[in-house]
């Protein structure tokens, strides 16, 4: 992988630095300090950008006890939505946070009820799978009331978890309520944390608990062996051939398929030899509609295969080429592409269509499907065949591209050649420019550039489609940040 390349090829290199060498990180550093960029702020920029994945917290416990208050607390705004009585927070929602110089996400979750039904059991499962998606939990209980049986059946999730959890005994005012966060040692769960979310007391201490129980960097759920085999996501809606696409490329019936839609519930994980190469393919329920409108087992399934989605390197989404695309389709590539994974397009019967909807499909593709004009596509039929051969090679060049990376002396010279040729329109009297930039991290490729003035996002969307046609960069998205000097001469605050 060619952002390992570093002086000594040692990994906390490329923590340290996100994915620049130690002579390429002295000499960007330099470029920075001469243009009068604030050091400090260019090496948080890199590291913001090349970190990868960011370690995650979620919050969970039962109703009104207080977690969107405490996550507004963590990360120092306002920005949950609090109100006096349970059931406010429904969906997941995620946040970042910091502390004490560590950067850590942060999951605000709905009260956890048990035997509950309709949408309270939908918000149930929207913590379960935060916890099982965390890095490390903070369970908050009302110390005020003390452990409820609700509270037990939680504590029971979190061991069968194996999460790290860190305890917030919350609503302890005083003095007189750290005698009450006492009596939640019953839980079994450690020390309980007597804080107050409201006034913030106690939440210092707290944190410092969560930054050790938290990892310096979430394990990576792909690629930990040299040479193992790459994961890719099989996903699309109901019925468009997935399960019938994974037993062809297998050679043999692996799963179950049948014409009624939604056969498949639970991810299914097979090992697959294909054009020299073991592959992990991962075959997925279809995603009906948006999550918080499902219901049941259809819920948990959509669940299961977004947490699929974050596992994979890869995820093939299959279309079905008889039907017009649809906006669940669309939605579909949008969770692919918002997850950072490399994308490759499967268009399923194909061998079913006449010259009349192969014509007609082909600007469907233009005009719904525009925002992933880069990701490879191939036209397969699951049924006869068909193409198969096609997807391996789609799903290396995806892959070659989410891993590629561009040296920080090419991208300048490639950055000024642009300017120079398409500089930013003006805007009130005056006209920012790109002054440099560095590629900080990969899968996918994020890139960092440092500009004299806001960039529009016309511009932006600009520059990615010129980095994609120097560069390459095929079945990836990229993330592209900026980050704007400020005056010369003007303090941090």
């Amino acid at each position: 992988m060619n952002d390992q390349n570093q002086p000594d090829g040692s990994a906390a290199h490329e923590y340290e630095h996100g994915a620049l060498g130690d002579a390429e990180y002295a000499e960007f550093m330099q470029l920075a300090a001469d243009e009068g960029f604030d050091i400090e702020a260019v090496e948080g920029a890199i590291e913001e950008a090349g970190h990868g994945p960011l370690p995650v917290l979620a919050v969970v416990g039962r109703p009104n006890v207080g977690k969107s208050t405490l996550v507004n607390r963590i990360i120092g705004r306002r920005e949950a939505v609090v109100e006096d009585k349970p059931g406010v927070t429904r969906d997941r929602v995620t946040y970042e946070a910091e502390w004490a110089g560590r950067r850590f996400k942060v999951v605000d979750t709905g009260g956890w009820e048990q035997d509950v039904l309709g949408i309270d059991a939908s918000v149930a499962a929207q913590a379960e799978y935060a916890i099982e998606a965390a890095d490390a939990v903070v369970f908050v209980v009302d110390a005020k009331v003390g452990a409820t049986d609700t509270d037990e059946a939680v504590v029971r999730l979190l061991r069968k978890a194996g999460k790290p959890v860190v305890l917030a005994a919350n609503k302890v005012d005083g003095l007189s309520g750290e005698s009450d966060a006492a009596y939640l040692w019953s839980l079994g769960l450690g020390e309980p944390h007597p804080v107050s979310a409201l006034h913030g007391r106690g939440t210092g201490d707290m944190l410092d608990a969560v930054l050790e129980a938290l990892p310096e960097a979430p394990a990576q759920t792909f690629g930990n062996a040299v040479g193992g085999p790459r994961r890719i996501a099989l996903i699309g809606r109901p019925n468009v051939g997935k399960s019938s696409l994974l037993n062809k490329v297998a050679g043999e019936e692996r799963v179950v398929v049948n014409e009624m839609a939604g056969t498949t519930r639970d991810p299914v994980d097979e090992m697959i030899e294909l054009g020299g190469k073991t592959w992990k393919f991962v075959d997925t329920a279809g995603i009906r509609k948006r999550v918080h409108l499902q219901q049941g087992a259809d819920y948990y399934a959509s669940l299961r295969t977004a947490a699929a989605v974050e596992k994979a390197e890869v995820a093939v989404i299959l279309l079905d080429a008889s039907e017009n695309i649809s906006v669940q389709d669309q939605r579909i590539v949008t969770m692919a592409v918002d997850a950072g994974r490399a994308v490759v397009l499967a268009f399923n019967k194909w061998d079913t269509l006449d010259e009349e909807r192969r014509y007609y499909l082909e600007r469907e593709i233009e005009t719904e499907l525009g925002q992933v004009a880069w990701a490879p596509r191939v036209n397969v039929s699951a049924r006869t065949g068909r193409h198969m051969e096609k997807l391996v090679p789609a799903i290396e060049t995806a892959l070659d591209g989410w891993e590629a990376r561009v040296p920080t002396g090419r991208l300048n010279a490639f950055l000024g050649e642009l300017v120079a040729a398409h500089p930013h329109p003006v805007r009130g009297g005056k006209q920012p420019r790109i002054l440099f930039g560095t590629q900080a991290g990969t899968k996918p490729p994020r890139f960092v550039l440092f500009a004299s003035g806001f960039i529009e996002a016309g511009y932006r969307r600009f520059i990615e489609r010129r980095l994609r046609e120097e560069f390459g960069f095929e079945g990836t998205p990229i993330h592209i940040s900026v980050r704007v000097r400020e005056k010369r001469g003007a303090k941090k605050k």
